[in-house]
């Protein structure tokens, strides 16, 4: 299992008060296997998830398999295609693998099922490579100073 990468990340962070909490796990043949609950706090019609949400586990578990490379990466381009709808209370596993490497660019697969197998969403994905000081440039320093001394990676993030 994967920790969270961030305790505030909407996807898999534990800290988020209405976020997905996803767990994450690398699964065999160099996947990643992300399984979520359908809260209420996640509808856009009434009593189904809002896509945007389903579109945001997506992200989450195919940029885990970043995981995989060991290399910092952020979203470059997600394509999400709805096949059923997903009710509050359903369990969604999402299945993802890296098709491919070029360069800094990563391309990624994955579908989404419910427990009996039905496919409810496919997706695929661009990530692109950063190094670590991207985060600390355009996001919060504190935080990427904390997960990189969590992390006990020994990193030092330049001005």
């Amino acid at each position: 299992m994967l920790p969270s990468h961030f305790p505030y990340c909407f996807g898999c962070g534990s800290d988020h008060r209405s976020g997905l909490h996803l767990t994450i796990t690398a699964a065999e043949d160099l996947t990643m296997l992300g399984r979520f609950v359908v809260a209420e706090e996640h509808q856009g019609a009434p009593g189904l998830i809002h896509g945007g949400v389903l579109a945001a586990a997506f992200d989450e578990v195919l940029g885990a398999c970043n995981w995989l490379l060991l290399a910092p990466a952020v979203t470059g381009h997600l394509s999400v295609d709805f096949r059923k709808p997903v009710p509050v209370g359903a369990t969604v596993t999402i299945r993802a693998s890296i098709d491919g490497v070029d360069g800094r660019k990563v391309h990624t697969t994955g579908d989404g099922r419910f427990d009996d197998g039905t496919l409810v969403a496919e997706a695929t994905g661009l990530f692109v490579q950063v190094p670590l000081e991207h985060f600390a440039r355009h996001g919060g320093r504190r935080d990427v100073d904390e997960i990189a001394r969590d992390l006990r990676t020994g990193l030092e993030i330049n001005p």
